[in-house]
């Protein structure tokens, strides 16, 4: 089976090489754009109640697909794509969070963006607290790493842009 999805945009960042964009938006303070094309303009109304969006995104600049890597947060260990937010996955879907700052036309202005700049957008959904907010969350083998290590990742290590030469995860 196939399937085929239709880009509903496009993703302006800062950001033009995949070492120097934050490892998650959460960790980013970068303001960038998203230019929803005009055919999906309707689709906007009433976002701009809403103080943060889930943006659904094609990974079109990364490599081979793999199953097993290394993740930015523990590069000694080959974890399977699945527990990584790794790039390299079979399908190439990203998802962000990010915080809308305001709505012109067709244009998302947001803060917290972690993707190059022209990524294609797939989706965009409403944060919406009740639903998407969890508690008492595991976190699997970053729960581990942060035990074995006795010492939790630092902020330092979770804001800094991906090493040069290095995977992100």
């Amino acid at each position: 089976m196939e399937i085929h999805y239709t880009f509903i945009g496009v993703i302006h960042s800062p950001f033009t090489m995949q070492r120097d964009t934050p490892i998650q938006s959460v960790y980013s303070s970068a303001e960038g754009t998203i230019e929803v094309f005009p055919e999906y303009a309707d689709g906007l109304q009433e976002l701009e109640g809403f103080s943060h969006l889930i943006l659904l995104y094609h990974f079109h600049h990364e490599g081979p697909m793999r199953l097993r890597i290394a993740p930015y947060l523990d590069h000694e260990t080959e974890r399977g794509i699945f527990s990584t937010r790794h790039h390299d996955r079979p399908n190439r879907i990203g998802l962000s969070i990010v915080e809308l700052l305001s709505i012109s036309g067709t244009t998302i202005s947001v803060r917290g963006i972690d993707v190059l700049d022209g990524t294609p957008l797939l989706d965009i959904k409403p944060y919406v607290f009740h639903f998407d907010h969890r508690e008492n969350v595991r976190s699997g083998w970053i729960d581990r790493a942060d035990r074995e290590r006795q010492v939790p990742f630092t902020p330092e290590q979770l804001t800094r842009k991906h090493p040069p030469g290095k995977d992100s995860g």
